[in-house]
């Protein structure tokens, strides 16, 4: 009895010093419902920076132009997904917009994401801000990115200027590192010599700014979303997920493409032909149960998940955006009915955008022809009245059928996807 008395008093004179125990921890929404975009694919105005200097020299790729100009037009954007009743936000701040050159901080576009981030709150939603979505000012490009452990210092500095002006934040500190690392292989930033350099400094970069990040806010919650390689994330968390799962708050994961013994088309990923890829939405389940299992004590956020199509035609297989977003969805659904502990869904994206050197994969629930159309107008898809339905209520209703059906023997998350594939006609969870 005097052991549980010294430990009560110690937990409540830690409490009054602001300290909580895990399971106390608090998220602002039941459920959040978001979309996502990031700088440099949507907002036009690129600064020097490593992708500007890329996409100015590289062959065979779309001239980047303003892309779908983001930064005059945040207010539309945002004031689309608001009409979707979306409580969540996605968005970036660009690093080589706000330091052009070494401490040289621009009190401009500062007040430029201000402002974006004021919208944002206006319209009721959480902004999710990523740090790092794959793009960084040219003087750190000069000085090697992230293959030197100077710009670890360099990035946690930036953080330290961004973070407190965004108070009640979700924040990712960088966009799909594994993904990462092969674009900056793809543009030369990073040769195979300097890929252990590279994946030390960003794990150490990410691993100091979710403690500053805490230190400033202690209501904010972090991670680094993960790209969901199906088959291969036993092997790929190794890089970066395992080294900081003690440094995250929740999971977040992309998840876009499935792999099946009936399905090998993800293939056509690597060439870039993201629209011939036959989409396997009851992957996500899978998905969400590897990590689930793999990281028992942490909740799970899908941050990105969408369908590509060929400059916005109709795909080949005759599956349409709206069918594979709620598909999608019910899957979501059913593996909370399971008992996994998912918190979040963000589509992506709101619009269009540039797609790493191309405009041809359409992602938006917003369609837009940055090639030719100067008035870069938002069209909305039939995803829009879908997914306002979706959030409205909670997910799709039960007795919904599945427009796409299971593959044979998933091999997403081999073996458990394929001997243990999850049950389409069981309950499905209310979502909030």
């Amino acid at each position: 009895m005097l052991r549980r008395s010294v430990i009560f008093v110690l937990v409540v004179v830690l409490a009054m010093l602001g300290w909580q125990p895990a399971s106390a921890a608090t998220w602002s929404r039941s459920f959040y419902w978001g979309v996502a975009t990031a700088g440099f694919q949507s907002e036009g105005s690129a600064p020097d920076s490593n992708w500007s200097r890329y996409v100015a020299t590289a062959g065979g790729v779309d001239p980047y132009g303003n892309a779908v100009d983001f930064r005059h037009r945040y207010a539309e954007d945002i004031a689309l997904a608001a009409g979707m009743g979306v409580n969540t936000f996605r968005f970036s701040v660009e690093w080589a917009q706000v330091e052009p050159r070494p401490g040289v901080w621009d009190a401009g576009e500062l007040a430029y994401y201000d402002d974006v981030v004021r919208h944002i709150r206006a319209a009721g939603m959480t902004p999710m801000i990523t740090l790092s979505h794959w793009v960084y000012p040219g003087w750190v490009a000069d000085q090697g990115g992230f293959s030197n452990p100077r710009t670890v210092d360099d990035f946690v500095e930036f953080a330290s200027r961004i973070v407190p002006r965004y108070p009640n934040a979700l924040w990712v500190t960088f966009n799909e590192p594994v993904a990462f690392l092969s674009e900056e292989l793809k543009i030369g930033a990073v040769n195979p010599l300097q890929i252990s350099v590279w994946q030390a400094d960003v794990v150490r970069a990410h691993r100091q700014t979710y403690d500053l990040i805490h230190r400033l806010d202690p209501s904010a919650k972090v991670t680094s979303n993960q790209s969901f390689y199906a088959g291969f994330n036993a092997a790929t968390d190794l890089v970066v997920m395992d080294q900081i799962r003690d440094k995250v708050d929740f999971v977040g994961l992309d998840y876009y493409y499935g792999v099946s013994l009936d399905n090998l088309t993800a293939l056509n990923a690597g060439s870039g032909d993201l629209w011939n890829v036959k989409l396997q939405p009851e992957g996500i389940y899978d998905a969400l149960r590897y990590y689930a299992n793999r990281y028992p004590n942490l909740p799970l956020y899908i941050v990105e998940n969408g369908i590509p199509t060929d400059n916005g035609k109709p795909r080949a297989d005759g599956y349409p955006r709206e069918a594979a977003l709620r598909d999608s969805i019910f899957w979501v659904q059913r593996a909370k009915a399971d008992g996994i502990d998912v918190i979040g869904y963000n589509y992506w994206s709101i619009t269009d955008n540039y797609e790493w050197g191309s405009y041809r994969p359409r992602f938006g629930l917003y369609t837009v022809d940055a090639l030719t159309d100067p008035s870069l107008t938002r069209h909305a898809t039939a995803a829009v009245p879908v997914y306002r339905d979706v959030i409205a209520n909670g997910g799709v209703p039960e007795g919904y059928r599945l427009v796409q059906g299971p593959a044979s023997c998933s091999l997403v998350d081999p073996l458990a996807s394929c001997l243990a594939p999850p049950d389409p006609d069981g309950p499905l969870a209310h979502l909030g």
